[in-house]
């Protein structure tokens, strides 16, 4: 049974490599981590160690199975990742359940995500989860001295109250 709450900060190493592994296995798919990953290993470790109080966990068995950040606290979910060896279980349907309750509690109607245009494994995730696709970016990455395209999803989580005309009976 999934298990969910907030991370300590004595998990950030543990989290980072959750974090490694789950962006490796995505961008294995997208082809472009070779002159990556000692970068992204970096990058998990620094976001995890500074960040940890901004991440919800979710839990299977009493081992860490993923997690996500809202690294402003706002309606943006800054991160969200299920270890490869956990997914298909259902964590991660509910860990993203969890925080959006979080961004609805902290008076936001709105959740979003952004992702790798190419990462079709969590463009698919997010729908199937009620997301759709709000715009695409194309920016240029110094790091990998390549284009990268980015893909914003959105999903509506307060329903908006219909407009009537007339006192309501």
């Amino acid at each position: 049974m999934a298990h969910i709450r907030n991370a300590r900060e004595d998990e950030v190493d543990i989290l980072a490599e959750i974090g490694f592994r789950s962006w490796e296995k995505a961008m294995i798919s997208i082809g472009e981590m070779t002159d990556m990953r000692s970068s992204a290993r970096t990058a998990f470790q620094n976001f995890t160690r500074s960040s940890w109080l901004t991440i919800t966990v979710v839990e299977q068995g009493g081992n860490l199975a993923g997690w996500a950040a809202r690294e402003k606290l706002d309606e943006l979910i800054s991160d969200f990742w299920i270890d490869p060896s956990f997914k298909g279980q259902g964590l991660g349907r509910a860990l993203l359940t969890e925080v959006e309750a979080e961004i609805v509690h902290q008076g936001f109607e709105v959740a979003r995500v952004e992702t790798h245009a190419r990462n079709a494994e969590a463009v698919g995730f997010f729908e199937k989860q009620g997301y759709s696709i709000n715009w695409l970016s194309i920016t240029y990455s110094p790091k990998i001295d390549r284009d990268v395209q980015s893909v914003g999803l959105s999903k509506r989580l307060v329903l908006e109250a219909p407009e009537t005309y007339g006192p309501s009976f």
